[in-house]
């Protein structure tokens, strides 16, 4: 029986040595043998946080706050400035007071018309130790009896320095229409021995603190007066006062 030869294959020692396929990336030890990599680290990409558009109602809040917080500010340098003016003034309302009431003239023109003429004087007392008191062009006295103004007549312009009093005589002239109704009404009143009568002033003034001089502003007064007749030439008793006054800027 023959024997089965087996053939081997030859090595041809002058051929050179083959290396082994080594993957992309992967490096060769001195041995031959490839060497693993560690697969490369991905690093996270951080995410990005953007800012939410800001909307028109903050803006509008903050604009609001900011509004009254200057107001808030501007009125606490008002009241401080107000506060140190009247530490330092310590300003006083003038006073006034009628002192006497004649009567010219009083009767009835052809027309019907009611003409009366009064000559009033007047005591204005400015009571302050720093403060000066302007008294403008254009301010009026007129006399009252119930709706009806009896004259009226022009107040004078001066000045009325510290702690001062100052009397003033004032001629009033008036023509009043439906003259006979008011006169028969005061006739009657007279028979009583108490006549109202109202006394209104409107007054410019400007106020004036050590050298400053300041805005211009009304002096708004009124005397409710109860004298005992309106007879042309008499003497006439002046039976109740009571004057009040007010400031209008």
């Amino acid at each position: 029986m023959a024997e089965t030869q087996r053939i081997h294959p030859v090595v041809d020692v002058e051929a050179p040595p083959t290396t082994p396929l080594v993957p992309h990336g992967a490096s060769v030890s001195e041995k031959g043998s490839p060497v693993r990599r560690p697969p490369p680290v991905r690093r996270p990409i951080p995410a990005s946080h953007a800012k939410p558009p800001k909307s028109s109602s903050s803006c509008c809040c903050k604009c609001v706050c900011w509004t009254i917080s200057l107001l808030l500010l501007l009125t606490i340098i008002v009241g401080a400035a107000a506060g140190v003016l009247y530490l330092v003034f310590q300003p006083k309302p003038p006073t006034y007071s009628v002192d006497s009431l004649k009567i010219s003239s009083l009767g009835l023109n052809p027309d019907m018309s009611l003409y009366a003429e009064f000559d009033v004087k007047i005591t204005a007392d400015n009571p302050n130790k720093k403060i000066g008191i302007y008294y403008e062009k254009g301010g009026r006295l007129s006399v009252w009896y119930a709706d009806a103004k009896l004259c009226d007549g022009s107040l004078p312009e001066f000045y009325q320095g510290h702690q001062n009093k100052t009397q003033l005589h004032l001629a009033l002239t008036g023509q009043t229409q439906y003259g006979s109704a008011l006169m028969t009404a005061l006739q009657e009143q007279q028979q009583t021995g108490r006549i109202p009568l109202d006394l209104k002033v409107d007054a410019p003034v400007a106020i004036k603190l050590g050298r400053l001089k300041l805005k211009k502003v009304r002096i708004l007064g009124q005397c409710l007066l109860v004298v005992d007749n309106l007879s042309a030439n008499n003497a006439i008793s002046i039976k109740a006062s009571n004057c009040r006054f007010r400031l209008k800027l």
